[in-house]
């Protein structure tokens, strides 16, 4: 495909594997990596059939611009939480990070320290930014890091293991070696592949790493200023294809979804347009096997700064929105707030597909700015996701269903679906006529 997009286990989706697929339900490692599997070959049959290409094209120019903006938000409250510059409050939720408190407490050489260290990283990167100064985010992370080295040197950060905080300097105490993928490659469980809890968890990977994808891709390739006039990504269908085929490969050797991660947006940031910016990435990755020592000792607080960065430059196409039209800047607004708030890009693009079809069709829009079809599909799919997620321990009591019956019929919603995206041009069609 020949773009700077760099694919990696999802976050989002490594939480899901773990704590609800294998410790909330009660399924081992190996049936969650089935499902992955399964999944990624799904993925494939999607992305040869233009499925998810034709998701891609039906989302409006305005809503794809949100999405750029919604990911920038994201990954920079993602970059403020790693800096614990924004900690959890039970009042609030969320709130800054107390320098007196943790004087008093005790814990400024160790927590203290780093943040104060973050936001001096942050100004470094920015002014570095501003100068024009080349590979500006990656030498802000090395400075941030150099400093915190000082900072241990001379005590002012004291690494406490117990306590999560570590030694800045590397450690070759146990030499230079690639760990092994034996115990984890080829080892997935199809034991309970025919079950409907089986389907329904698959599909949960599925939804999840589609719209993740679909939003990374719009998200990037909009601040790249990939898109075509009609805001089409030129052979999307390859990017598609090698997220698909990475699902099934990182299921195989027995990682959790590997989807197109957001990061991708720090190598676009610094100029990167073609799949060079992918290829060095994938070769700084091995080089990781063989250096984790050095990369593993970098800490959070020093690449916190490059993603509050990073979200700083795709928020700049907040700009390309459209905010005289009401009908085109309340949906872009709410998918922007979505994804920060809900902690998730799929829910930004469920949110902001689900609003622009109501409003333009409750407004009377619709049929001026000929709303696709897939569109009007899409809102009913996220609507019908949202009351099945509500539902789902309870519907068996208003439809004297069992809940695995239930999750049959939201299977039969979603084959639905795939069939529709399937013959979209048929349906469209039929729709014109």
């Amino acid at each position: 495909s020949n773009y700077p997009f760099v694919l990696a286990p999802g976050m989002g989706l490594n939480a899901y594997f773990a704590y609800t697929v294998v410790l909330g339900m009660g399924y081992s490692w190996q049936q969650a990596l089935a499902a992955v599997f399964v999944e990624g070959i799904i993925f494939i049959l999607l992305s040869l059939t233009n499925v998810r290409e034709a998701i891609f094209n039906a989302i409006p120019m305005n809503l794809k611009h949100a999405v750029s903006v919604g990911i920038g938000l994201f990954i920079a409250f993602i970059g403020l939480q790693n800096a614990k510059i924004v900690v959890n409050n039970d009042s609030t939720l969320v709130s800054v990070f107390s320098f007196k408190s943790s004087v008093s407490g005790g814990t400024f050489n160790t927590e203290g320290i780093t943040v104060l260290l973050a936001l001096i990283g942050l100004l470094i990167t920015a002014i570095l930014l501003v100068k024009s100064v080349k590979g500006n985010i990656l030498w802000g992370i090395l400075i941030t890091w150099g400093l915190g080295i000082i900072c241990q040197l001379t005590g002012l950060y004291k690494p406490d293991p117990a306590a999560g905080w570590f030694s800045l300097l590397p450690d070759f105490s146990n030499g230079i070696s690639i760990p092994s993928m034996a115990p984890t490659f080829m080892k997935m469980d199809f034991s309970i592949v025919f079950t409907l809890d089986f389907v329904v968890i698959m599909f949960a990977f599925l939804f999840v790493d589609m719209f993740d994808t679909l939003g990374t891709l719009i998200g990037v390739a909009s601040k790249a200023d990939m898109l075509d006039k009609e805001g089409k990504l030129p052979n999307i269908k390859g990017a598609l294809l090698s997220d698909a085929v990475g699902t099934t490969v990182g299921a195989m050797c027995g990682t959790s979804t590997v989807t197109t991660f957001v990061e991708s947006a720090s190598g676009v940031a610094e100029g990167g347009r073609t799949g060079l910016t992918s290829l060095i990435a994938a070769i700084l990755f091995g080089l990781s096997l063989l250096l984790s020592p050095i990369f593993l000792a970098i800490p959070s607080f020093a690449t916190a700064p490059a993603l509050i960065i990073v979200g700083f430059l795709m928020l700049t196409s907040v700009t390309k929105i459209d905010f005289n039209d009401m009908t085109e800047a309340i949906p872009a607004f709410i998918a922007i707030i979505a994804m920060p708030f809900l902690y998730s890009i799929s829910e930004g693009i469920s949110m902001g597909v689900i609003s622009y079809v109501i409003i333009n069709v409750v407004t009377g829009k619709a049929k001026e700015k000929k709303i696709s079809v897939l569109m009007y599909v899409l809102a009913v799919l996220f609507i019908l996701k949202y009351i099945f997620i509500l539902y789902k321990y309870q519907i068996h009591i208003y439809k004297k269903k069992s809940p695995a019956e239930a999750s049959f019929y939201f299977y039969n919603l979603l084959s639905l679906f795939t069939f529709m995206m399937y013959n979209y041009e048929s349906v469209s069609s039929f729709s014109d006529q």
